[in-house]
């Protein structure tokens, strides 16, 4: 009764949402100070009901940061909310204390405060939730937003560019809703499509060539993007920057986590209407939001046969084409950068990562699912990886259905898909492929810029509700053994991990003698005081102090910590977050 209740007041729901709205466009933030603050707030979607959400400076959804190549930024996380977070700055290249993973919490009443370098070429980045198990919910709730860098590659090319004139962020999310209105988290029936949190949106777009900066930040759903009647448009740029040059398409398939960049070209058409689909009948079977989600009919996903959005076309948006801007792009340039990837032949190194079922049989797309056979665990690292190595990584999927995979820290180049050659859409940099079932994908990066020996960065399946299942596992990058320091921070004392359960590896890296340690609560009173002889604490623990450290502090309680370490040169002080 339950799920017929659900069915039906989400076919009404579905049905609502056909009346047109315009799109929402966030605001902008752009400099290099940044202050973004999450909130637990509400929205109202539907007139007279008002929708539990997560905001970033808004109601739903953030304001769109722009950056700018070689800028330091300086970034403040204030977390409003009743629960911990975490921010992940979802394809960019910084150093695992500033990159937002799992292990960096920010506990509600408190400021996160990452600053960093902006290596990144000009692209589409994004930013969300990263907390293990709860990524789902808080970025379903609306804590997101868009990232653009530019960078004077980008700016010298004669491409629109002016925010909310003629380069627009669409933000593209399916939804579930209970009968209060309230979102559903987990449920396959996501049958109300938004864009920028928008239903059934309608832009005003110039009668000229306009940018479209496509993000797909739904939980599962792949969609297959194209434009009414099969008008031509121009992909320019992926995951992580341009393209060589524009390839004219009709249809382009974008997974969870990815982001396009396309153009399309209006000029001439002023007083137009023009639709923005998902050709969903199109997709391949095994992909979640084609007619079929696994391999054979009788692989299921509870509730998806009911979706009416699933195998099926529907539109996204619609275009209203107006009077052109007062300074219009009318072409598409013929080229654009140039992309230079790693020769195959320079890989130090390859590996294999292997996606299957927790759950073998009919219910296996339903997941958990493991890789290399294992669930995540905070505490254990999957991969050692040395600095500035380049390698060549196989992701063999041996489940029923597609999986898009993401690394954090570097952008990648495909080499092969099942090994056929690497589509053309597909060639420049990326950061999430779609791997189809029972097939593989191979890509070749460099590790980097960034080493630390201890705070690890991630990789993961970004249907979030697979990720949250445990579908993710955590790589070091290691330093070379005359690093002294981790680029980017002045930390000679590395703890991990942290947050903790209790199990605290501490290492001195700063070259000094370490001679005590004492951890205090955050009203300074010590709980732990140490010299290298011994160590007396209020919970009758006795350690020693060495190079390489393990605490124990499993019998406190969750908080914040402070450790204090003292050596013949200096004192450092770091918080240490106990949460089980």
């Amino acid at each position: 009764m339950k799920r017929i209740m659900t069915l039906a007041f989400s076919l009404l729901m579905f049905c609502q949402a056909r009346s047109q709205n315009p799109l929402f466009i966030p605001d902008t933030l752009s400099g290099t100070n940044f202050s973004l603050n999450l909130y637990d707030t509400s929205h109202v979607f539907y007139p007279g009901f008002t929708t539990r959400t997560f905001g970033v400076n808004a109601a739903y959804l953030g304001p769109t940061l722009i950056m700018q190549k070689g800028d330091s930024v300086n970034i403040e996380v204030h977390n409003m909310l009743m629960d911990t977070t975490t921010i992940h700055w979802h394809g960019m290249h910084v150093n695992p204390h500033n990159d937002g993973g799992p292990h960096v919490y920010i506990p509600p009443g408190t400021t996160w405060n990452p600053k960093f370098t902006v290596r990144d070429h000009a692209s589409t980045f994004w930013y969300h939730p990263h907390l293990h198990m709860m990524t789902n919910l808080h970025a379903t709730l609306g804590a997101a937003g868009m990232i653009i860098v530019r960078d004077s590659a980008e700016s010298a090319l004669n491409l629109p560019r002016s925010y909310g004139i003629d380069d627009f962020p669409i933000v593209i999310q399916s939804k579930a809703f209970d009968m209060a209105k309230q979102i559903v988290v987990g449920d396959a029936y996501d049958s109300v499509m938004m864009v920028n949190g928008t239903f059934d949106p309608y832009l005003n777009v110039p009668a000229q060539v306009v940018r479209l900066r496509l993000l797909n930040a739904s939980t599962e759903r792949v969609y297959n993007i194209g434009i009414q009647n099969n008008m031509p448009f121009s992909l320019i740029g992926s995951d992580g920057g341009l393209l060589d040059t524009p390839l004219s398409m009709t249809r382009l398939m974008i997974a969870p986590g990815e982001r396009f960049e396309i153009l399309l070209n209006f000029d001439g058409m002023t007083g137009s209407n023009v639709d923005l689909m998902s050709y969903a009948s199109e997709l391949p079977n095994a992909i979640y939001g084609a007619i079929q989600p696994g391999m054979v009919p009788g692989q299921v996903i509870t509730g998806y046969t009911s979706n009416p959005l699933n195998g099926a076309d529907f539109r996204l948006m619609k275009f209203q084409v107006t009077t052109p801007s007062s300074n219009p792009v009318t072409s598409v340039p013929l080229t654009l950068i140039t992309n230079t990837p790693w020769p195959t032949g320079s890989a130090t190194n390859t590996r294999t990562l292997v996606f299957s079922p927790v759950n073998p049989g009919p219910t296996a797309i339903q997941g958990p699912f493991y890789i290399d056979n294992t669930l995540f665990d905070m505490n254990v690292i999957n991969q050692q990886i040395p600095l500035d190595a380049i390698e060549t990584w196989t992701l063999s999927n041996q489940s029923p259905i597609a999986h898009p995979f993401h690394i954090h820290d570097v952008q990648f180049y495909i080499l092969n898909i099942n090994g056929t050659p690497t589509p053309a859409h597909l060639s420049g940099r990326k950061d999430v492929v779609l791997v189809p079932a029972m097939q593989s994908v191979t890509f070749i990066t460099k590790f980097e810029t960034f080493c630390d020996d201890m705070m690890p960065y991630m990789y993961h399946c970004h249907m979030l509700s697979h990720e949250d299942d445990g579908m993710m596992g955590q790589f070091l990058v290691n330093c070379p053994t005359t690093e002294i320091n981790s680029n980017e921070k002045d930390d000679f004392f590395i703890s991990f991990p942290n947050p903790s359960s209790g199990i605290i590896q501490i290492q001195n890296k700063s070259g000094y003698d370490l001679r005590s340690m004492i951890i205090t609560d955050q009203n300074g009173k010590v709980l732990i005081e140490s010299n290298p002889q011994a160590t007396h604490t209020n919970h009758g623990h006795v350690q020693t102090i060495e190079q390489n450290h393990r605490i124990d502090l499993s019998e406190f309680s969750n908080g914040i910590y402070y450790l204090k370490l003292f050596t013949d040169k200096t004192s450092y002080v770091k918080k240490i977050i106990i949460l089980k």
